[in-house]
């Protein structure tokens, strides 16, 4: 069996959860070079794996700037980090596998697409809930002609308050200059997953949503900009952060890293950043700016119609009802049902039944994305195999188009045809 080698650039949150297929399958891929600024991650990652203490980098500039080390490079820095370390990988040929969004603007993503075309390198991006079981018994369902021909399809990604509070309000993700707009940070996942399942390409977008409830005119009377310096609310309020950050999941122990900048912390620990780290803050008092729900509306091809809505008023989670011409499919991905009413039986039957229970949520890979995604780049790069989740660059770019089209649309208040839109980027 042949080995692949990787070199990562991002050893944080991303980057660590792709490595962990490497755990079971030492086989298949070997890590041999990172880049990661914090020390205690970088560390604690050359120790996991074994790499030399002299492939171990700071900055993603000084790794880059050798010869090339690795079959691929694995690019999971912050969204604004992306394009750089991405054109020099492709100039030394790395192929890539690429967090997503590929970058925060449009012209970054032609640009990153062009390149790796005009230099032969194979660019696959972190969409994985193509990856996952569950999407991909979707997606068989449908090429089986179940369904007929696609009418309607509505889709809601449920971002989920704890989710929605930490990325979003608090964190990385909350300001749309620092990031990106968050129909494309968030939701370039649920993009994808619309333009795979329908099969079709985009052809015009409508969009409203606002930032409505985290802001200053809903702060509680009294409440301090810090949540632990003595707010009189902090036991009723669901984003006391000391509270939020004890509750028993899974999703919180993954946060709880983020917000430390560290392995495994312990409350005392947290509780002492939290005093003045920026996820410490009252939820109504941050600088965010990006919504917090938003509707898209979609047009396939000549007659399907399609519509997201994310939102972060919810427990989390992604549901998408199918109606098409032979029948109306319901797929819950946090219950693992696809319920199908075939119209022309008159009966209701659930089409999947998973081998086993699967974490949907970031905290858990995804549902088997994280390491769907890990699984299938093997087969592509060593074995030439693609599977049917595996798609180009320019693919994922026109996923990328439709969030931007989104943001047009929503900001202008206007209808936006894609093949006009496109031609405005050039």
């Amino acid at each position: 069996m042949k080995k692949l080698s990787l070199i990562l650039i991002g050893g944080g949150d991303r980057g660590s959860s792709y490595l962990k297929y490497l755990d079971g399958n030492s086989d298949k891929f070997e890590l041999v070079a990172l880049a990661e600024p914090v020390k205690e991650k970088r560390e604690y990652l050359k120790e996991k794996y074994g790499v030399k203490e002299e492939l171990c980098f700071e900055s993603y500039d000084d790794l880059l700037a050798m010869p090339r080390l690795s079959d691929i490079a694995m690019i999971c820095t912050q969204d604004k980090m992306h394009f750089d370390p991405a054109i020099k990988a492709i100039e030394k040929k790395y192929d890539l596998l690429l967090e997503k969004p590929i970058a925060p603007t449009a012209k970054e993503c032609f640009e990153i697409a062009n390149y790796a075309k005009e230099n032969g390198v194979r660019v696959l991006v972190c969409h994985v809930l193509r990856y996952t079981p569950f999407y991909k018994a979707v997606k068989s369902f449908i090429e089986e002609g179940n369904l007929g021909e696609i009418m309607n399809v509505i889709h809601t990604e449920g971002v989920g308050i704890v989710h929605m509070s930490h990325s979003f309000v608090r964190g990385n993700w909350r300001k749309e200059d620092e990031s990106a707009p968050m129909i494309l940070a968030k939701c370039c996942h649920d993009t994808d997953l619309l333009q795979w399942l329908v099969g079709k390409h985009c052809t015009s977008v409508q969009s409203v949503g606002t930032l409505s409830y985290f802001c200053e005119d809903n702060k509680p009377e009294g409440a301090p900009l810090m949540c632990m310096d003595g707010c009189p609310h902090k036991d009723e309020c669901y984003y006391y952060a000391p509270a939020l950050y004890r509750l028993p999941t899974a999703e919180v122990e993954h946060f709880r890293a983020i917000v430390a900048n560290k392995f495994n912390p312990s409350d005392e620990e947290l509780d002492e950043i939290l005093k003045t780290s920026p996820y410490g803050r009252c939820v109504y008092q941050c600088d965010n700016d990006v919504v917090d729900h938003q509707i898209v509306n979609m047009q396939f091809g000549e007659e399907s119609f399609s519509s997201l809505t994310m939102s972060g008023f919810n427990k989390g989670g992604r549901t998408t009802v199918f109606m098409g011409t032979k029948g109306e499919l319901r797929a819950d991905m946090e219950n693992q049902t696809m319920e199908f009413y075939d119209f022309a039986t008159g009966t209701t039957k659930n089409v999947y039944s998973p081998d086993k229970v699967l974490d949907q949520t970031i905290a858990g890979g995804h549902g088997g994305g994280d390491m769907g995604i890990m699984e299938d780049l093997y087969d592509y790069i060593a074995l030439d195999k693609p599977s049917f989740s595996i798609s180009d660059i320019e693919t994922s770019v026109r996923s990328h188009l439709i969030c931007f089209a989104a943001e047009e649309a929503r900001k202008g208040g206007k209808t936006v045809i894609m093949e006009d839109f496109i031609k405005t980027l050039g």
